[in-house]
């Protein structure tokens, strides 16, 4: 194989807010310079052949990119103004996204599972121009002033491909506005700037290990974040291959799909690999050339990386992130994996545990606070979309305070310890429910496990936990409290157990923990 050389002119080597700069230029247009012949993405449908269905080089995404940021411009919208894309699992999808922000515009990417209410919410909230959907999604009524279009619009664009350039924003200006879930609120929108780019390039070395050589399969929808950043902008800026799959997500596809295709490294959540393990088969012989996996999205279960590397050979790397940021702390193949630990700062980022209640001084080694990043890192968003409040609830002087509470040990490893939003308050402690997932998950029994606070009467709440049992196994919730007692302090441990035969998941496939519900059994 040919090794991949990615030129970067000075230009895009560092920016500051005021300089002329565009995220989908940054992404694309030097890869469709120096490698335009170069398959940028291949879209599979079948798994069983692998064929592709459609493969992009970078000079022809980037020509439909471009075509896309045209035909945007024939309906006059301002700079900045943000479009709506509810497209369904194509191609259609990214080029839409990044055709927007070559014009000049802001996408506003959404799934296509969500209901017309919540797409008329993100509409009315975000105040979008426009709209971008499929045949199937597109909306009854729009609300007065927003343009309604098509998939049949990006593909006439496509086909016309017109001449065009990338706007000449500026490196601070807003790039693209993600919702966040919002599973006990209405979702509250979070800007990113067109520099936001730069702050993913710290991941290469510090999580992926990806290089031009490279080609990266992701697991996930092309609406997803995680894909449009992990599968898609990752690969492209430094040159490489994206590989997607938009066919049933049978796990048993797998194995033979990523060697098919020759994919070195494999993106996914920690449930996809787990659920590979059980019914993939994957081998050390069975998955090609592929180098790694990478897992991000939701704690994984602690055995999954023995084995995982036990079947097939290879390294899983983690890492955290969250909406505002993407990923920060990581694990990669310079930074090796320390057991119940996410894995280290990723070299660049500057990181501080900060108290719990207040104060912006950062705590010392082995010191439990919310984890902070630094506000100078370009890949911190630059707001949340119209909410001040919001903003500077999560700003303590120069840091960014996400939610997270974490510990950093003398090693300068980061022990994640839950979402602060997440935090359990039981019997007058605080308790994370994924410290206490972690110790449960040890017993031989569970499958997998997730908690939450359960109010036993109208002034007490205690520790929750809902188990999927092993295949093959009837544990006994006794048993398990049992167990729980020599893992846990008293007032951590549950005092409430459901079984139940799967756990509740967001359509990313996080723990949807508002959604435990269930009779618990009364040991204890």
């Amino acid at each position: 194989m040919t090794a991949t050389t990615l030129l970067e002119p000075q230009k895009f080597r560092k920016v500051h807010p005021g300089q002329t700069f565009n995220m989908a230029a940054y992404a694309i247009s030097r890869a469709a310079l120096t490698h335009p012949d170069k398959e940028a993405l291949v879209v599979v449908a079948d798994a069983a052949h692998a064929r592709p269905v459609e493969i992009w080089t970078y000079a022809r995404l980037e020509r439909a990119v471009l075509a896309v940021a045209a035909g945007l411009r024939e309906y006059g919208f301002e700079r900045g103004s943000r479009i709506i894309i509810r497209l369904d699992n194509t191609s259609a999808y990214p080029i839409a996204f990044f055709g927007a922000i070559a014009a000049g515009y802001v996408p506003v990417a959404t799934s296509a599972a969500l209901l017309p209410a919540e797409v008329a919410f993100l509409l009315a909230d975000s105040g979008a121009a426009a709209i971008i959907s499929a045949p199937e999604l597109a909306l009854d009524v729009v609300p007065e002033g927003v343009q309604q279009m098509t998939a049949g619009d990006v593909a006439r664009w496509i086909r016309a491909a017109p001449s065009s350039t990338y706007a000449f924003t500026l490196a601070g200006d807003p790039a693209f506005l993600i919702y966040t879930s919002g599973t006990t609120a209405q979702p509250k929108g979070v800007l990113h700037a067109q520099r936001s780019i730069l702050g993913r390039r710290p991941m290469v070395a510090g999580w992926s290990g990806l290089t031009g050589d490279d080609r990266v399969a992701h697991a996930g929808a092309f609406n997803w974040t995680f894909t449009l950043g992990t599968g898609l902008t990752d690969p492209w800026a430094n040159a490489a291959t994206a590989i997607v799959y938009t066919g049933p997500k049978d796990p048993a596809f797998w194995p033979g799909l990523i060697a098919k295709t020759q994919a070195t490294i494999f993106a996914a959540v920690p449930t996809v690999f787990r659920q590979v393990l059980k019914y993939g088969a994957p081998t050390r012989e069975n998955l090609g050339v592929l180098r790694h996996g990478l897992i991000a999205g939701e704690a994984p279960p602690a055995d999954l990386f023995d084995a995982w590397r036990e079947a097939t050979g290879r390294e899983l790397y983690e890492a955290l992130g969250q909406s505002e940021i993407s990923t920060y702390v990581s694990t990669s193949p310079s930074v090796p994996r320390k057991a119940g630990a996410i894995g280290k700062p990723q070299a660049g980022r500057r990181i501080a545990i900060l108290p719990v209640e207040s104060g912006d001084e950062p705590l010392g080694p082995n010191e439990e606070g919310l984890l902070a990043v630094h506000r100078s890192d370009p890949g911190l968003m630059l707001g949340y979309w119209n909410r001040p409040e919001e903003d500077a609830a999560v700003t303590r002087g120069e840091w960014f305070v996400g939610g997270d509470l974490a510990m950093m040990d003398d090693e300068g490893y980061v022990w994640h310890r839950g979402r602060g939003d997440d935090v359990m308050k039981v019997l007058g402690y605080r308790v994370s429910p994924q410290e206490v997932e972690a110790a449960l998950a040890r017993h031989p029994d569970i499958a997998e496990v997730a908690c939450t606070a359960v109010r036993v009467r109208a002034d007490v709440t205690v520790v929750g936990a809902f188990i999927v049992p092993r295949e093959g196994t009837a544990p006994d919730a006794t048993e398990i409290l049992a167990f729980a007692a020599t893992k846990l302090a008293d007032y951590k441990r549950p005092r409430q157990i459901v079984f139940v035969s799967s756990l509740p998941r967001t359509a990313n496939g996080k723990i949807k923990r508002s959604a435990l519900v269930g009779k618990p059994d009364p040991a204890g």
